[in-house]
């Protein structure tokens, strides 16, 4: 068993809306690993960055994917961060996945650059935000079976977009 979507992108690409909305259209269930991981660890994922750092969140966000793609057959949405485990680079090529692609402007705009982002508290949220950006670019296009921008696009139209991506995969196979 596995998920038929996983849908993976920065900060603010629209994930979280997008994921439970693609679910819905496809009839199958949605998953969030972020939800997964707050419900296991019993504390935010701030809490987690905070108190233990980002290499033990990535850890345990690392082993929450890895288990999410071996029960979860529907729609699973990783955190922005996700594809940077070399390990979870690795399962994810045995799966479809989305990237979410969104721009500097759509992003700032979304993101609102919170502190509740644990990786855009600081200084300068705006460069931070944008050498996130420019950094992750290549590894999610280096996982990804389907790219969709979502600037300037509804929640709707992307998941229009993603299926219209994956009936195209799908002729390409038959």
């Amino acid at each position: 068993m596995k998920p038929c979507i996983v849908v993976a992108g920065p900060p603010g690409s629209g994930k979280s809306t997008v994921g439970p909305l693609l679910a819905k259209e496809l009839g199958v269930s949605f998953r969030d690993s972020d939800d997964d991981i707050v419900t296991r660890e019993g504390r935010s994922i701030a809490d987690i960055f905070t108190t233990d750092g980002e290499a033990a969140f990535r850890e345990i966000e690392a082993n929450v994917i890895a288990e999410a793609l071996l029960e979860h057959d529907g729609v699973l949405s990783v955190g922005g961060g996700a594809v940077l485990a070399p390990a979870t680079q690795e399962r994810l090529r045995a799966h479809t996945v989305v990237f979410l692609n969104v721009g500097f402007a759509a992003g700032v705009q979304r993101v609102g650059l919170s502190t509740a982002r644990p990786l855009l508290a600081g200084v300068n949220p705006r460069a931070t935000y944008r050498s996130l950006l420019d950094a992750r670019l290549p590894v999610y296009r280096s996982v990804a079976t389907i790219e969709v921008g979502t600037d300037d696009r509804t929640p709707e139209q992307i998941v229009a977009a993603i299926v219209a991506e994956m009936t195209k995969e799908l002729e390409k196979t038959q």
